[in-house]
């Protein structure tokens, strides 16, 4: 089946930190790099890799930390999220990617097309902030949370973090996505970096999203000259996960045109 498991996959050393890749269809397909949110995986994409896998080369990246990633000494920050994205791209001889990127991982995919690093040929995200104001209401939110509430709130996630990880420590991840979460340096959120993406955007929000606002991802649609707004009725933070049927149609119209 073409879905991510977490066995067929390679490291790649990256100062410190082991950083976990795997992939999927075929090798000389264009190449999609799928990024995940905040204390997931790439196994979280396993109900719309099956889509995608027949059409392009799927690249599934465990953030810093993340899946089977280590975390490393390094600060952990969307700048050096990004940095481990490009140094997979360069690891593997990629010229051009697109991207999908769910929350943090669209966070990051926002930086690597702005930053024209690397070639991003179209660019998806799901339920990502393009920027967090200090009376953004998540900001309390990110601010509440510990270890402990968390795994109160997502045991089976993180027993499966636990078992995945070589070198699992919740508490200490929690506190560094922590930190990430409520950056406010030019290594967070792209903020107004966001104008200068030129490759072609669908930002995808679910209206039942408790994190990312309409206006948030309104903002970010008027910023991207030829960006289209997706808000998809009946949808939480992970529409992938929770209505890739009504999803998958809208993306694959934007990665395919007919």
């Amino acid at each position: 089946m073409n879905v991510f498991n977490h066995r067929d996959g390679a490291y790649l050393d990256i100062d410190d930190a082991r950083i976990y890749f795997e992939q999927l269809g075929a090798q000389d397909a264009p190449a999609l790099i799928l990024l995940h949110g905040g204390l997931g995986h790439i196994e979280t994409f396993n109900t719309i890799t099956p889509y995608l896998a027949e059409h392009w080369r799927l690249i599934g990246i465990d953030s810093r930390g993340q899946g089977k990633s280590t975390l490393g000494s390094a600060g952990l920050t969307y700048q050096r999220l990004q940095q481990d994205v490009e140094r997979v791209i360069e690891h593997l001889g990629l010229t051009s990617v697109s991207i999908i990127g769910h929350s943090d991982g669209g966070i990051v995919g926002l930086r690597l097309a702005a930053s024209k690093q690397v070639r991003v040929d179209k660019l998806v995200t799901l339920g990502a902030h393009w920027a967090l104001k200090q009376d953004d209401p998540t900001r309390g939110l990110y601010a509440g949370i510990t270890a402990a509430k968390w795994r109160g709130l997502f045991a089976e996630e993180v027993e499966q973090y636990e078992s995945l990880n070589p070198e699992p420590d919740f508490a200490h991840l929690m506190d560094a996505v922590k930190a990430l979460w409520l950056d406010t340096s030019e290594a967070g959120y792209p903020g107004a970096s966001v104008s200068a993406i030129t490759a072609p955007l669908l930002v995808v929000r679910g209206d039942e999203d408790p994190l990312v606002s309409r206006i948030n991802a309104l903002e970010l649609a008027d910023q991207v000259p030829g960006a289209q707004l997706l808000n998809l009725a009946f949808a939480d933070h992970s529409p992938h996960e929770s209505r890739p049927q009504w999803l998958m149609p809208m993306v694959d119209a934007f990665l395919n045109p007919r």
